[in-house]
């Protein structure tokens, strides 16, 4: 079977989050390279007012903001999931979606969960647009959401086929 091949039949059988490891049990042994060790993300990365994509306005006086944006994929494109701040649902992110939560500066973490939970930290600064990006990874019964920083050009790049998301509805 060739290294194609067998790439594609762990995609089928596993989805794309399984493609590095498959491309790395399949390579010859003089293609692998010893993998970097695990580093953090790095914090998202603020863009001044001036240059806001279309569709974003600057964040209100005396607050920062932040994009979660959701890019277009094929693997979970079916699950949904809603971003906390504590107890607060600040939004919910479907497949090609984004919301803007405008914040007061200062330390604050964002959490998605469903079989796993993930956290993401990050220092607001007023007058600030930071970006967010929430994907899909592959669990054992679920899908498993995750946010990582992004960078403007990232969003801009995705926004082609975003939509922004439906406000939450009121709990009862």
């Amino acid at each position: 079977m060739t290294h194609f091949a067998k790439t594609a039949l762990v995609l089928a059988l596993f989805g794309a989050s399984s493609i590095v490891a498959a491309q790395d049990a399949t390579a010859p042994a003089e293609q692998q390279t010893a993998a970097p060790a695990a580093e953090q993300p790095a914090p998202p990365q603020a863009a001044s007012a001036e240059a806001l994509p279309a569709g974003i306005s600057p964040p209100p006086e005396g607050m920062g903001q932040i994009v979660f944006f959701r890019p277009s994929k094929m693997l979970g494109a079916a699950i949904g999931f809603i971003v906390r701040e504590g107890e607060a649902e600040l939004g919910k992110l479907r497949n090609a979606s984004y919301f803007v939560h405008a914040t007061t500066p200062g330390q604050h973490s964002y959490v998605v969960h469903s079989e796993a939970k993930d956290v993401m930290n990050i220092e607001v600064e007023a007058g600030e647009t930071y970006y967010v990006s929430g994907g899909i990874s592959m669990g054992v019964l679920a899908g498993r959401p995750n946010l990582s920083p992004s960078d403007q050009a990232t969003f801009v790049e995705a926004s082609k086929k975003l939509k922004p998301a439906k406000p939450l509805k009121p709990k009862k």
